[in-house]
């Protein structure tokens, strides 16, 4: 979805801040909601590329004013109206007034505080091979896309260089409609000079994660 989340490369949005202190909460309401969210039941039509769906349609001027875990109360509100798992009544008042069939229980705070994120495989195995490899030439696709989707908006039309290869890994575009689609995925190098004409001359490279479906070659 081409939004307000989709800022890179955008003018007008001044100087990244790059000088924050490595504390990873700026308030003690951002942990509990971090909190809440790990131990929450997932209704069966969540996943994560739903969640970000749902915060890129948040309105422009509350996603540019709102702190980001902010936007995830907002988000998960939403989420949890959208498939029927809270009213806006419940929310409001914080109270729940008749339970959901169907949901597995919710974590105990003992057991959200002992998860750890261990080692995981998301790549899988399909019997497309691969279109590009190392070293190809490729060109970020034009066109937007009405839904989610990991491919930016600064890169499209832009042309690049396959550096990595990384298997089959599930479409963004389609998970985020509970599709599960695997396609290729590659990163791609492009230079700073090919995305922004003040940047001639410059030696920097952005290098992004991009599935099959976004490239054609160049």
């Amino acid at each position: 979805m081409d939004g307000i989340h989709d800022l890179g490369g955008r003018e007008g949005f001044g100087a990244v801040e790059v000088d924050e202190s490595d504390e990873q909460f700026h308030a003690p309401w951002e942990a509990r909601v971090r909190g809440l969210v790990n131990a929450m039941s997932r209704a069966p039509d969540w996943n994560l590329d739903w969640f970000r769906h749902c915060r890129e349609l948040i309105e422009p001027s509350d996603y540019l004013a709102r702190p980001y875990f902010d936007q995830w109360v907002q988000t998960y509100c939403a989420m949890l109206v959208n498939s029927g798992c809270a009213t806006i009544e419940e929310l409001a008042s914080g109270e729940s007034t008749a339970p959901v069939e169907g949901l597995p229980e919710p974590m105990s705070a003992d057991a959200v505080k002992g998860t750890r994120l261990g080692a995981k495989r998301y790549d899988r195995e399909i019997p497309e091979a691969p279109v590009y490899a190392v070293g190809d030439s490729v060109r970020a696709r034009a066109h937007g896309v009405s839904g989610h989707t990991r491919l930016p908006a600064y890169v499209r039309g832009r042309t690049g260089r396959i550096t990595s290869h990384h298997g089959a890994h599930v479409l963004p575009d389609a998970n985020a409609l509970g599709e599960k689609h695997y396609e290729h995925l590659y990163t791609v190098a492009f230079e700073a000079s090919e995305l922004w004409a003040e940047a001639q001359g410059r030696q920097e490279r952005v290098y992004l994660n991009l599935w099959e479906s976004y490239l054609e070659r160049k």
